[in-house]
């Protein structure tokens, strides 16, 4: 019952500061529109870097979303699937998966960023930086998922040709995890709550922080994307949810234990230890100092580079964009 009722308490807590806009922002319901659908679809993961959009509930349902789903990914691909086919209408997802997405004529909508860094490569002994793994095995979830996305782009980077320099294993995270422990795999790159359990376990050591490491840590990791027909058939219901999970972004900062209680509870993830220490490990607060823009010019250069796109930054970036909400919201949302 203690925990139902601190759930409870922290939903009711978090809609009352969307409406009073306590959150850094004037009340939103006074001089807006109202959102022209009631119903938002989003995906439901296991990465607590997601967390943004869950922590959001009340603040949606506070924007005029009675009907909010949080809808099961079907696979590690399911997320630019979902949005280009409408299964979802707005999630946030990995810069580079959206980008490859862009290139194939997908009706996916860039719209803001989240947060930096949340990807951490691990290796064992017999890797010690990115070059390290020119002829060596790396895990995978999936070719194209944005796990293997995001590692194309950071051996692009230094010269590694990742579709020929690297074999690519493929699999269930459990069994990548527990083949990077046995040293039959020399790297694997995990998104939270992985990096944290990783560590905490000993298995392998860290190559790459994306919190901290140059380059990676000069650009968003996560951004927030829409369904094409959605943002343009529904743009104050679009800028609502932008919105609200923006300033759920400032929770998982400023409250990380009962965040985290609140994604556990939720069943959103199941360790309550490595969910806190991935919020306090990304530096949510920070999406105002980051350029969405400058992000999606970085990685789509990167994945040009490596072969897995054919579009040009400037061709992706006029594809497949749209910064009218986040611009009027960066005026808005007031830190």
């Amino acid at each position: 019952m203690h925990i139902l009722q601190s759930r409870r308490h922290f939903v009711a807590a978090l809609s009352a500061a969307g409406a009073a806009g306590v959150l850094g922002a004037r009340s939103p319901l006074a001089d807006e529109g109202s959102p022209e659908t009631t119903r938002l679809r989003l995906v439901k993961i296991p990465s607590i870097c997601q967390a943004p959009q869950y922590l959001a509930e009340a603040l949606l349902k506070a924007e005029g979303f009675t009907d909010l789903q949080y809808v099961e990914q079907p696979g590690p691909l399911g997320i630019q699937q979902m949005l280009a086919a409408g299964e979802a209408d707005i999630n946030g997802h990995f810069a580079g998966p959206l980008i490859t997405r862009i290139d194939a004529g997908d009706p996916i909508v860039v719209l803001a960023g989240l947060h930096i860094g949340c990807f951490e490569l691990f290796g064992t002994d017999r890797v010690h930086s990115i070059r390290d793994l020119k002829g060596k095995s790396v895990a995978v979830l999936e070719l194209g998922s944005a796990q293997h996305v995001f590692l194309a782009s950071m051996l692009a980077y230094v010269g590694v040709e990742p579709g020929k320099d690297i074999d690519w294993v493929t699999g269930p995270r459990v069994e990548l995890k527990k083949m990077l422990a046995a040293g039959e795999v020399d790297a694997y790159l995990g998104f939270p709550p992985d990096p944290q359990e990783l560590r905490a376990k000993r298995i392998g050591h860290v190559i790459v922080n994306s919190v901290l490491d140059r380059p990676w840590s000069q650009y968003f990791c996560c951004m927030l994307a829409g369904n094409r027909a959605f943002v343009q058939n529904h743009p104050n219901a679009t800028k609502r949810a932008i919105r609200a999970i923006l300033k759920a972004n400032a929770i998982c900062t400023l409250e990380p234990e009962r965040a985290a209680r609140y994604l556990v509870d939720g069943g959103f993830t199941a360790s309550y230890d490595y969910a806190l220490q991935s919020l306090k490990d990304i530096p949510y607060l920070q999406w105002r100092q980051y350029s969405a823009e400058d992000t999606l010019r970085f990685y789509a250069l990167r994945l040009h580079e490596a072969g897995l796109i054919a579009s040009t930054p400037n061709e992706v970036i006029a594809a497949g964009t749209d910064w009218r909400f986040l611009n009027e919201l960066k005026r808005e949302l007031r830190g």
